[in-house]
């Protein structure tokens, strides 16, 4: 399993509290932790990625044990850590202003 922790505004289209757990098939990646999130939480397509284009939205960042990886390939393997849920895969919003 999969722990993946989501900013507040997310968790609240979701309806869940506090991290979400998941199920992914195979080697897991970027790509296939978003589809497996989308495919449990419906309400959140498009809100983390593009419709169409499937490319990360410029407010949202993507956090592995404690490194940006928002840049990172969506096809990268995860960590050990983020496969076993020692670690969560983390969807942060970023903050922006002056």
């Amino acid at each position: 399993m999969i722990r993946v922790e989501l900013p507040q505004h997310l968790r609240t289209l979701a309806r869940v509290n506090g991290d979400v757990q998941i199920e992914v098939e195979g080697r897991a990646t970027i790509r296939s932790v978003l589809d497996a999130l989308e495919a449990a939480y419906p309400a959140l397509r498009g809100t983390i990625r593009d419709h169409d284009t499937l490319q990360r939205r410029a407010f949202l960042r993507f956090f592995v044990c404690a490194e940006d990886w928002s840049h990172a390939s969506p096809d990268t393997p995860l960590p050990e850590e983020v496969c076993s849920g020692r670690e969560p895969f983390m969807v942060i919003g970023a903050i922006a202003g002056g």
